[in-house]
């Protein structure tokens, strides 16, 4: 998430009520999480297995549950419950509606149809020659481009599967990035698209979607992919362009997959892919998948 004006590390250890290691005036230009981190941002961490990570990530502000070294050209902001203060400084700067209020700055572009029984949230942009299904649900901050197709029961932006277990319980991390829906794309009926936690989900320029799939927060889908009913992927993944998607397909969190690349129906990708075909519950490469089998069943 960018904030809407710079703010300063003094300002945001206000906020939180965080020690603060670093220049007061030391400049903070939003939030994001580890995988998506840039310079200039804060990402949070809690465990003493991912300081390293998070203290030598692009992020230039650290909130960290215990005072370490700070490295150069970077701060600190110290809390007792980093993950608490990390949704507090997020709805601190996003404002979380639930369709609970008056709907606001909707941007309709010309030509687009749009059913009736539509929910559109806050702060929604929709572009030209777009058409909308019944019962769509389109969440606050989401961008829609040109020329759009979206069939009936779809979600887009809804929160992201992103908890912690607190005192046996779940406590969720409040989701206040968005989605964006390049030109040319289609999704197919009761696909769900979650937006980022803090940056944006994407579906890429031409690409199309089939029914029931589901796309988890911050996944960036590449420019005309193929993806057909019942996959799922999880967080944070990058599908590059022209990627095919099969049926039943499962992705796992952060997972990288290169242009070009087939997954044939049931894969399982549990890590980054190289351009290929691939099949089976943990992704091989399609042909030595068929040279195993062969040599398995003349074991026989």
């Amino acid at each position: 998430m960018t904030f809407t004006k710079p703010q300063t590390l003094k300002s945001i250890s206000e906020i939180i009520g965080a020690k603060m290691i670093g220049d007061e005036n030391f400049p903070v230009l939003g939030t994001n999480e580890i995988h998506m981190v840039k310079s200039g941002e804060i990402v949070f961490v809690n465990h003493p297995k991912y300081y390293d990570k998070a203290l030598n990530s692009a992020a230039t502000i650290i909130l960290i549950d215990k005072e370490v070294d700070c490295p150069p050209g970077k701060a600190l902001l110290v809390s007792d419950d980093p993950f608490r203060d990390f949704n507090k400084i997020n709805t601190h700067f996003t404002k979380i509606t639930y369709f609970g209020e008056t709907l606001h700055e909707l941007e309709v572009g010309d030509r687009t149809q749009i059913h009736s029984s539509v929910v559109i949230g806050n702060n929604v942009k929709i572009g030209n020659d777009c058409i909308i299904y019944p019962n769509v649900v389109i969440g606050d901050r989401t961008v829609i481009g040109d020329n759009v197709i979206i069939q009936s029961n779809t979600v887009l932006g809804g929160d992201a599967f992103y908890y912690r277990k607190l005192d046996g319980k779940f406590d969720r991390l409040i989701s206040v990035g968005n989605v964006i829906i390049e030109n040319n794309v289609e999704i197919g009926n009761g696909c769900t698209i979650d937006r980022g936690v803090t940056d944006s989900t994407i579906i890429g320029e031409g690409s199309v979607l089939d029914n029931q799939i589901q796309i988890g927060h911050d996944t960036i889908v590449g420019k005309r992919c193929l993806i057909a009913s019942l996959t799922g992927i999880a967080g944070c993944c990058i599908i590059e362009d022209e990627v095919t998607i099969w049926g039943q397909v499962g992705m796992a969190s952060g997972v990288r997959i290169e242009s070009g690349t087939v997954l044939l129906a049931k894969c399982g990708a549990n890590r980054d892919l190289k351009k290929g075909v691939y099949f089976g519950q943990l992704a091989e490469e399609f042909k030595q998948y068929l040279r195993k089998e062969v040599k398995l069943k003349n074991m026989k």
